[in-house]
């Protein structure tokens, strides 16, 4: 897709401005407590996006109920009713200095974290404490801060690469989605620039959304490529390595992920030639990355789990079918080995606790 119409048809973040209720006053004759103000909750909620939320917020002013005040009938005020806004699950809360402060399992007022279950709600601003003998018996006002939504995908496998790789015309073959595919440079899945790492272009807002994917599936051009007339011709070598640094400069955890490459465009002149001098190189990169020029050097090099040299605008069944196993595969391998870690863990924790038990009520002999 045109950058254009991604800007317009994907919507991944959001700033929205909150306010808690304000608490009731108290009744100082009586001693009377007013009602505390309600709170504002993010309310997580499958089958809906930012795009869906922005629309239903527009205008609208994100307060919650206001608590009533103590009186003689009721010397205990009601509290004022809260306000739970849907958001998709997944998304990331940040202040409004783009901070992260806290995670989703620790609720209190000052916290904002990641909303990842349909199960929790998580608070972002606190009611205000209605009036009593503390406060004077004044109400107080709620929290009011502008918070951001930040969504980042979640998906099995992330695409990487630089423009005109083949990104959208592999999503083409292997799904039933219609990419709009076209010979100028443009960010489809999306395609990354030189620098996005550093936020060039619209680095970070295209890299965030590789973060929660369990393969990460790089596409190269078996010719090698050229962002702009303002860069140099990289090979393809180079540009597996620019790609790696680019990842590793954004956050190096990521290349600890299962990673595959794609080698595309077999199919042009040459293309065999190449691939059989590269071929040992891709597959032992940290043996030979120190060949190239430093700039392009990273420090954590990756290790493919497999490489498939191809042709994807050829569209082969045959060959199609092999790459959607072979992903599979690799999915399926590392989330067993990683239950079954899972498992080994628990089951040492167990035994450290019933040794624990053991050596505190076990009966003692003499």
């Amino acid at each position: 897709l045109p950058r254009k119409f991604l800007r317009q048809g994907l919507v991944d973040s959001l700033r929205i401005h909150v306010t808690g209720g304000t608490g009731g006053s108290g009744l100082p004759n009586y001693g009377g407590i007013g009602g505390a103000g309600g709170n504002v909750y993010l309310v997580p909620k499958e089958k809906i996006t930012l795009r869906n939320v922005k629309y239903k917020l527009e205008g609208l002013k994100l307060k919650a109920g206001t608590g009533s005040d103590s009186s003689k009938k009721g010397l205990i005020g009601t509290p004022g009713t809260d306000l739970n806004i849907k958001v998709p699950i997944g998304i990331t809360v940040y202040d409004q200095n783009r901070i992260k402060l806290g995670n989703l399992f620790i609720i209190v007022c000052e916290n904002v974290g990641t909303v990842n279950s349909k199960d929790t709600k998580l608070l972002v601003a606190k009611g205000g404490t209605g009036g009593c003998e503390r406060t004077g018996f004044c109400s107080l006002k709620g929290e009011s801060r502008t918070i951001v939504l930040d969504l980042q995908l979640i998906a099995d496998v992330g695409l990487i690469g630089f423009p005109n790789a083949g990104k959208s015309t592999f999503l083409n073959v292997i799904s039933n989605a219609k990419s709009k595919i076209a010979d100028y440079p443009f960010a489809d899945l999306p395609g990354l620039i030189e620098g996005a790492s550093l936020n060039k272009g619209m680095g970070h807002t295209f890299l965030k959304h590789i973060e929660r994917t369990k393969l990460l599936l790089f596409i190269v051009d078996i010719q090698g490529c050229q962002l702009s007339i303002k860069h140099k011709h990289k090979s393809c070598l180079e540009t597996v390595l620019l790609l790696n640094k680019e990842i590793e400069l954004y956050n190096s955890d990521l290349l600890d992920r299962p990673t595959m490459i794609i080698v595309n465009k077999m199919d042009t002149n040459g293309a065999s030639e190449i691939y059989g001098e590269i071929e040992q190189k891709l597959s032992n990169l940290s043996e030979f990355f120190s060949e190239f020029d430093e700039s392009i050097q990273p420090k954590k090099v990756l290790q493919f789990d497999d490489i498939i040299p191809t042709s994807l605008i050829l569209k082969n069944t045959n060959e199609i079918q092999e790459i959607k196993k072979k992903i599979r595969y690799i999915i399926d391998k590392y989330e067993e080995e990683k239950i079954s870690t899972q498992m080994d863990s628990d089951e040492d924790r167990l035994r450290t606790k019933l040794k624990q038990q053991l050596q505190q009520y076990a009966p003692t002999f003499v």
